[in-house]
């Protein structure tokens, strides 16, 4: 079995290798794609209405979706595994903060229990190897506020099992969207919504999009209205 460190060194430096011509193709990559804009920006909502904290992007890349969640009124930030990632979303977007970090460890990086309204995975679990996922989403929901949302996306595996497979950068898994939003769920969260994509042209896989919300904590004492 790969052990943890040995794939987010893998994945960090094989997006530090083509950290450049990924961010020119990522910089407008939303601007076609309506559905996925449309699911970003219900995440956008509530998290506004559930809480004045901040939304952390996860992987964030070259920082294109953490710009667009603070175009969407968020205070956002991103956290990436690779240096020269982070270099070119502090370059593009000087106005906002990027760090170099693991989602599996964040408070490497300060962040507190409880602290953030929002955690948006863009296509960024889909590089941890299944094993390896419940710990990221036991992080998410320490880091999260009671009530607090979480956006995953991520490549559909449309008949099961979770599937390996040759991404442009580094190896990936395909996931049953069923077994993905249980996962979460094992980890304490509640799904809100879903949404399957089609591939478009030039695209292998559909795409899955699951909004999971953090379970709140209830005194024993109550009592359902």
């Amino acid at each position: 079995m790969t052990e943890p460190s040995s794939h987010l060194r893998t994945t960090a430096d094989a997006y530090d290798a083509m950290a450049t011509r990924y961010a020119e193709l990522a910089r407008d990559a939303l601007a076609p794609l309506p559905l996925d804009r449309a699911v970003i920006a219900a995440f956008a909502e509530l998290a506004r209405a559930g809480g004045a904290g901040p939304v952390a992007e996860l992987g964030c890349g070259p920082g294109q979706v953490t710009a667009h969640l603070r175009d969407l009124g968020l205070d956002a930030f991103g956290v990436d595994l690779s240096p020269a990632m982070i270099d070119i979303a502090r370059e593009s977007y000087p106005d906002l903060r990027f760090e170099v970090g693991s989602m599996d460890s964040l408070d490497s990086l300060g962040v507190a229990d409880g602290k953030l309204s929002g955690i948006v995975s863009w296509y960024s679990v889909i590089h941890i190897p299944p094993q390896d996922l419940p710990p990221c989403f036991a992080e998410f929901g320490r880091v999260l506020a009671p009530g607090g949302h979480l956006l995953l996306a991520f490549f559909e595996s449309e008949d099961g099992p979770v599937t390996a497979f040759d991404h442009k950068v580094t190896t990936a898994y395909r996931w049953p969207i069923g077994d993905l939003a249980g996962l979460a769920e094992d980890a304490g969260f509640t799904e809100v919504g879903r949404m399957l994509r089609e591939p478009l042209d030039g695209e292998r896989y559909r795409r899955g999009h699951l909004i999971m919300r953090k379970n709140e904590m209830r005194s024993r004492n109550s009592t359902l209205a």
